[in-house]
């Protein structure tokens, strides 16, 4: 690193429904991003990707916060926070504007895209997110960056993107508990777009299928631009609560139970040895097989890639996704999962594993850390161009570092 150039830092904080990763990533010479500090901790404090309990969700954040800041000797101040939900709704719309000088200008684009915003949304909804999907020059469609071309009518279709004001109220209350600043809410299925998809991908058409906790993200690209997202309320969650159910053990063991032995498809596990199941109260442990909890998972599964093809005849967008579908997030994971995704939805599936940093390899080995980095990626391109602050952060000296240190130490101790 150069002398003369001062080292700058972007953090991510992915706050969802069954853990919250807080990542920090430098910015190196070339522009790469290097992950140098992780923290996550599991959350209670989220349902369905909402804040339910705001205390829960503060201690979570501050839990993985402090490790992250350990592990990178900083002390961070503001973040590009993730947000989903089922309040999430979005839509695509168009703008028109003439042009005054025959040759359009960035006034001319910012015009056209505040009028394609200019929506009529319900009093308790925001717009996050306003993505321009192409630009039209007196009836040129396909066009990218109209900066300098001349024409006398300019079009922007636009994908807009809006959640109610309240849980985005509560995710900022509870970040800036935590003695942080949210520079910027990010839609989670666009950071993870952002993280696990090719140039290549987006153009020919694809879909990414992000499958936390709590909810299950879509987002469709085609030609290279967003075309649709959705919000399905099933996911991580509910094949946990098929299984305390079915076997009748605690949801903390039943979620156990899920990562270590869970499969989506029986015939992958028929002639594996059996596991034992903590009965509820005093009753005793059991011992059952991977092919019955396979067989009481693979349902649940079923129901959330019917709903995924659901949503994509709905939006008309099923046949352009020649690319086929990409499966990320922690679920992703579960053994037997891309096969059945294949059965079901009856086109490609890949895994998708968070691309383009380095620095720690549990990340990029991981789909479960798809958001954080994506919206580490995201903020590099938020970024003004040649800058090099500190991104919220500065370095910690010794005893800066004692304190943390301490600071952690002392959480550990009183929650054990």
């Amino acid at each position: 690193m150069s002398k003369n150039r001062k080292p700058e830092y972007l953090v991510s904080l992915d706050v969802g429904t069954s853990k919250v990763a807080a990542m920090i990533g430098e910015i190196t010479a070339t522009g790469a991003v290097q992950i140098v500090g992780l923290g996550t901790a599991p959350t209670r404090g989220l349902k369905k990707g909402v804040v339910v309990n705001i205390e829960n969700t503060v201690e979570s954040i501050r839990r993985a916060v402090e490790a992250a800041e350990l592990m990178a000797n900083c002390r961070v101040r503001a973040a590009h926070v993730g947000i989903t939900g089922t309040h999430i709704r979005s839509l695509n719309s168009v703008g028109v504007v003439p042009i005054r000088h025959r040759e359009i200008t960035a006034r001319d684009v910012d015009a056209v895209i505040e009028a394609a915003s200019a929506m009529a949304i319900p009093a308790d909804q925001q717009i996050l997110h306003v993505v321009p999907q192409e630009y039209v020059v007196d009836g040129q469609e396909g066009i990218q960056d109209p900066i300098g071309m001349s024409g006398v009518r300019l079009e922007a279709k636009v994908h807009m993107v809006t959640g109610t004001l309240s849980a985005a109220q509560n995710l900022y209350k509870c970040v800036e508990r935590c003695g942080l600043t949210v520079e910027r809410l990010v839609l989670q299925h666009l950071a993870s777009a952002d993280a696990v998809l090719s140039p290549d991908e987006r153009d020919l058409g694809i879909c990414l299928v992000d499958i936390g906790g709590g909810t299950c993200d879509i987002a469709v690209y085609k030609g290279g631009s967003i075309r649709h997202t959705a919000v399905i309320p099933i996911a991580g969650d509910l094949v946990t609560s098929d299984i305390a159910v079915a076997f009748r053990t605690p949801a903390q063991h039943a979620e156990a139970i899920k990562i270590k032995y869970g499969c989506a498809l029986p015939e992958l596990v028929a002639h594996d040895a059996p596991f034992d199941v903590p009965g509820v109260g005093e009753s005793p442990t059991r011992h059952l097989s991977r092919q019955m909890l396979a067989e009481v998972m693979r349902p649940r599964f079923e129901e959330l890639f019917r709903y995924v093809r659901k949503e994509l005849h709905r939006a008309d967008l099923y046949e352009l996704i020649a690319g086929g579908v990409v499966l990320t997030g922690g679920v992703a994971q579960t053994p037997g999962v891309l096969e059945l995704a294949e059965e079901v939805l009856e086109v490609g599936v890949r895994l998708g594993l968070p691309q383009d940093v380095t620095g720690i390899d549990e990340v990029s080995r991981s789909p479960a850390y798809s958001t954080g980095v994506g919206l580490l990626l995201f903020a590099r391109q938020q970024r003004p161009v040649g800058s090099y602050g500190n991104g919220g952060m500065r370095r910690l000296g010794n005893s800066d570092a004692g304190q943390l240190f301490g600071r952690v130490k002392g959480w550990f101790k009183g929650n054990l």
